[in-house]
This record gives C-alpha cells, structure tokens and sequence, in this order.
C-alpha cells in the first residue's frame, strides 16, 4: 500500500519540551533550579496535557499557548516559586524549543525519498511555525496542521481527520509518529499506521489500539516507512 504522507506530533516528539527548565537552570542566573528543573518540567508538560484533555471534555477551548501558561502557574505553584522572571524567562524558551538531534536528518531522509511530511499538533499555528524556523527546520514539512482548525485538542478524532483531509487519502495511508503513547492510541484507533517514539522507555498504554513499532528515537522512521 502506497503511503501519502508521514505526520509528525511536534511537542515531544520532534520538540524537546523539557528543554526550557534543563536550558534555564544552567544559566547563571537560575542556577538554583538545578536540583528542581527535572521535576518543574515534568510537572508542567504533565499538567500542560491534562489542561488539553479536561478543556476538550469540558468543551470550553483555549488555545495551546493559554494552556501552556496556566500550567507552568500550576507548576511553579507546586514548586513553590513565585517570581515573574523566571515565569517569563521559560515561557520565552518555550516559543524557542530546541528540536531532538535527529529530527532534521530523519526528516530530510524522508523527503529525499519523495515522502511528504507534516507536522499534526496541539500547538497554534504561530507557535509551530516558530519552532519549525527556531529549529532550521524550515521547508522540510508539506504542511502544519493545528487542532485551532476544529478547536479541540488530541485524540479527538477531528484532529486526525485533518491530515485526511489535507492529503485527501485514507487514514491507513497515513503513518503517523509520536513520543505520546496516547496520542498513538488515538491515532491508531482512527486507522493511522503509527509508529512510538518512547524516548522515556515507558511501558505501553493500556488502551484498545497501539503502534506497529517502537522506536527509541526518530533515526528509524525513513527505513521502516520504506518498508511499509
């Protein structure tokens, strides 16, 4: 079966969202978030992706990047620090995330294969296309999709339904990568080919549907989409 596109999740997957608090607390300045910024940042990506699923189920949207500050206020709340510099000083590495060392090649690879490539995101569209150029990742996607199209965050299934529609071909002929294990459920029980990147080597959702492969990083997705 011939494959129309690879669609990409951007935050965690090409994205390093942990970068802020890891960049932040060698800096100088910072210098006391060193024994914290591990956990700040996971707090603040955990609670980032509640907001997103409680929004949708509430169904009262706000954009990615209100919710992005709301739960950085949560979690430097639950760290116990008020201080609007450092507030700021994360939220401006944010709209600059350094992209994983492997993300330009893989993508490259895929693109001089013919393969076209997307990006499908909770993230605004300003927003991505910021971090594609912060990134240099500039003319290595055939599109940016954003949930601000349908106003509902993943795994609704109208989020997924926009690469089908901007590619105009099934969800089978569609692979699909991501580092979130339940965004790859949703994915594939929309009928995506999915590949996880499970940088964290956490273990499998339980949930009905999964990946076909699992990766450690981005290096494999050319080959196995090859082979597809």
């Amino acid at each position: 079966m011939a494959i129309s596109a690879v669609v990409f999740d951007a935050y965690g997957t090409l994205f390093d969202v942990m970068g802020p608090a890891r960049i932040l607390a060698e800096q100088p300045q910072f210098s006391d978030l060193k024994p914290i910024w591990p956990e700040l940042g996971q707090n603040w990506r955990v609670r980032q992706l509640e907001y997103t699923w409680l929004r949708s189920l509430m169904r009262d949207h706000a954009d990615f990047w209100q919710v992005t500050c709301d739960a950085l206020d949560w979690a430097l709340a639950a760290a116990g620090r008020s201080d609007p510099e450092l507030r700021a000083a994360l939220l401006a590495l944010y709209r600059h995330l350094p992209a994983y060392p492997e993300a330009a090649t893989t993508l490259q690879s895929l693109r001089a294969s013919g393969v076209k490539c997307a990006i499908l995101s909770n993230g605004t569209p300003d927003l991505l296309q910021t971090a594609v150029t912060t990134a240099g990742l500039d003319g290595l996607f055939d599109a940016v999709l954003s949930v601000e199209s349908v106003g509902v965050y993943k795994p609704d299934p109208r989020v997924y339904a926009l690469a089908t529609e901007r590619f105009d071909c099934p969800a089978d002929q569609i692979v699909f990568v991501s580092s979130n294990g339940w965004d790859v459920a949703g994915a594939a029980a929309f009928g995506f080919r999915c590949l996880w990147v499970n940088r964290g080597a956490h273990p499998p959702e339980r949930l009905p549907h999964g990946p076909e492969h699992i990766l450690d990083d981005l290096r494999a997705v050319p080959q196995i989409v090859s082979g597809i």
